[in-house]
């Protein structure tokens, strides 16, 4: 079946795995920069964090963005639609990342 099971769009076991330990350690790093301003770290240090944060968060959202892409595209083919009007679609999707 995949990593993308095309007809319903959900993502294989394995990869929602890696997403869910992916934001597990997000939230680690989180409640870190929390400690971090809490004792009053130097603002590199801080602001370090917060970009390696940022980082992991935009791979998250790329990973869902590269299945939604997958998905999407093939749903809208295989309703008749045109590859424009597919990626059309997919646009809509990424805009409200960025």
């Amino acid at each position: 079946m995949g990593d993308l099971d095309i007809q319903n769009g959900k993502l294989s076991a394995e990869i929602k795995n890696d997403l869910i330990k992916r934001l597990r350690r997000i939230e680690g790093q989180v409640r870190g920069l929390q400690r971090m301003i809490d004792e009053e770290r130097s603002c590199q240090e801080i602001v370090f964090q917060v970009s390696a944060v940022k980082s992991a968060v935009v791979q998250v959202a790329m990973t869902i963005l590269s299945y939604q892409l997958s998905s999407c595209v093939v749903q809208e083919l295989v309703k008749g639609r045109s590859p424009e009007q597919a990626m059309e679609k997919f646009a809509e999707v990424f805009k409200k990342f960025y």
